[in-house]
């Protein structure tokens, strides 16, 4: 196919799933385009806000437009690593004879759902660290190949809410991207009522299959990023790196750290994927401005002063994006 036919081929498929989503989710239409950039991305997504707004019904309609396998687990202060990973154990053969047989645990799927996330211990949350990056497990003293393509998709409640833990910078690292979830306006809520009292069930269609998923993200990683685009998701990201030549303001009196290189990755994957879902070959200046949020707030940390003044990462997003000039030369964005 030419590059216009995969081009219109990518884009179609896009509209089908966020048609299908449609049908179960009520607005939230930029955490449904998120999620799916980062599922065309080939990455993990963080879904944060209080409980009842429909994270986790986003991620089972994903599993069911997503002709992938599926596992949900339930994140609680109780959980183990071996509830996630899976364990060896003594097994008895027909014959008579007991030796070890490793049982596969619900991380061994194509899409997993992490319920609740932040209500594991940090033991429990260290687990996924190797299965999200590695997308392998050492269990029994063995390294085990996970399933391709393999999805963390994540939920959690603000940490200040009762019986959370904070997770680990080493492990929000890891998340493509980080979604907030807001409540629904009035005419969301008053459809949410229509579909959700009364007897209609919508019956899902399965748009994508593994194979043509992986093909779709081979589409997306060969979107060709002009110079001037790679230079101004180098930029953004440098300037969130306090105490150095490249820092922002802002950055030197609020982060004690700012993001890994895996921000300016996602930055630009994020710019790629939107470019083909709006219909264009190329990832363009706007693209990598569009995704800034999403892709940077889990990897700034800040500092004392910040906390002490109710500064967030947003915030400090925003005053970079508004003073980083798209071009070298040029103004502020």
């Amino acid at each position: 196919m030419s590059t216009e036919e995969h081009t219109q081929h990518f884009l179609s498929a896009w509209n089908r799933l966020r048609g299908e989503i449609a049908k179960t989710i009520v607005g939230h239409e930029a955490i449904v385009d998120g999620t799916l950039t980062a599922i065309f991305a080939g990455g993990h997504v963080l879904l944060e806000g209080v409980p009842g707004l429909g994270k986790t019904l986003l991620v089972r309609t994903l599993s069911q437009v997503l002709d992938l396998s599926f596992n949900r687990i339930q994140f609680t202060p109780d959980l183990m690593p071996a509830d996630i990973l899976g364990t060896n154990l003594v097994v008895e053969s027909p014959e008579g004879r007991r030796g070890f047989e490793f049982q596969r645990g619900p991380i061994f799927a194509n899409l997993i759902l992490a319920d609740e996330i932040n209500r594991a211990t940090p033991k429990t949350q260290s687990a996924m660290l190797e299965a999200m990056q590695e997308k392998s497990v050492t269990a029994g003293g063995q390294i085990r190949k996970l399933a391709e393509p393999f999805f963390v998709l994540a939920t959690q409640n603000p940490i200040d809410q009762e019986g959370t833990y904070p997770l680990p910078e080493a492990q929000l690292d890891r998340f493509f991207f980080k979604l907030v979830v807001g409540y629904p306006s009035a005419s969301d809520l008053t459809e949410i009522l229509n579909r959700t009292t009364e007897n209609a069930t919508p019956v899902l269609e399965k748009i994508l299959e593994a194979q043509a998923l992986a093909d779709l993200q081979k589409l997306v990683r060969g979107v060709p990023a002009p110079a001037q685009v790679k230079d101004y998701a180098v930029r953004i990201v440098l300037a969130t790196h306090p105490k150095t030549a490249t820092a922002h303001a802002v950055s030197n009196q609020y982060l004690r750290f700012g993001s890994s290189p895996r921000g300016a990755q996602c930055l630009l994957m994020a710019a790629k994927v939107r470019a083909l879902s709006q219909g264009r070959t190329n990832a363009s200046l706007e693209d990598v401005e569009s995704g800034a949020m999403a892709a940077l707030r889990h990897r700034l940390i800040l500092n004392f002063e910040a906390e002490a003044e109710g500064i967030t990462t947003d915030q400090v997003i925003a005053e970079i994006l508004k003073s980083v000039p798209r071009l070298v030369g040029a103004g502020p964005s």
